[in-house]
């Protein structure tokens, strides 16, 4: 039997690397398409265990104290445990630190500020007062700057002790957690969810349907 030439072994190897560079993209958008299915999942949980919470606080939302978050135990009336078993649920995919069950477990997503605004302009808490649940962002993933950017300085500033506001159209965002930076995930007030188009950080609302009149489809203020 007669060993390999230098040419065929290069040729070989030549073949190997075009076929792997033909199914590496397709790799990768599957493995971003796992991330995304995900994060819908986890919102949905977060979606789900808010209802149930609602409903036994005659619908008034988790308080956020300062120093605490509405997922921590540190929260007098927190989702965890009670209504969500582990701390992994609000700890995103696209959020590369190391999970934990811990008091300090890392918590991807921030809950619409405008939840907490006395009325008129705000709800306070009440989520029976929400005038479009089905259109109105309650909580999204909450980043400072751009994942997956390496240009970037990525920041996601939560955790179970320490978990701030989501900005109002997720200001300081800089591009969305999926899509090459175009979409990004959101949880509604009545709990379905639905991936959005991320418009640019520099306009409030940055990812809140502008096409319809006088406030759009999807948007962020309770009252409306």
């Amino acid at each position: 039997m007669r060993a390999f030439t230098m040419f065929e072994v290069l040729l070989v190897i030549l073949v190997i690397a075009i076929l792997a560079s033909i199914a590496y993209p397709s790799f990768i958008t599957a493995l971003e398409r796992a991330k995304v299915v995900k994060d819908m999942n986890n919102l949905r949980q977060i979606g789900l265990a808010t209802l149930a919470y609602l409903n036994d606080n005659n619908d008034v939302i988790p308080p956020i104290p300062p120093s605490t978050t509405w997922a921590g135990t540190s929260s007098v009336a927190g989702l965890y445990p009670k209504y969500i078993s582990t701390r992994k649920i609000f700890q995103s995919p696209f959020d590369n630190r190391p999970p934990a069950e811990t008091d300090t477990a890392p918590v991807s997503y921030g809950i619409n500020a405008n939840m907490y605004l006395p009325a008129p302009g705000g709800i306070n808490r009440s989520m029976a007062s929400v005038v479009s649940p089905a259109s109105t962002i309650l909580m999204a993933p909450n980043y400072s700057n751009s994942p997956g950017d390496p240009t970037q300085i990525i920041s996601w500033p939560g955790t179970t002790a320490n978990t701030p506001n989501l900005p109002v159209g997720g200001t300081g965002e800089t591009k969305g957690t999926q899509g090459n930076g175009k979409q990004i995930n959101a949880l509604f007030c009545d709990a379905h969810i639905e991936t959005l188009t991320f418009g640019p950080s520099s306009v409030t609302g940055a990812f809140q349907d502008f096409m319809s009149n006088p406030l759009g489809q999807k948007h962020w203020d309770p009252t409306k």
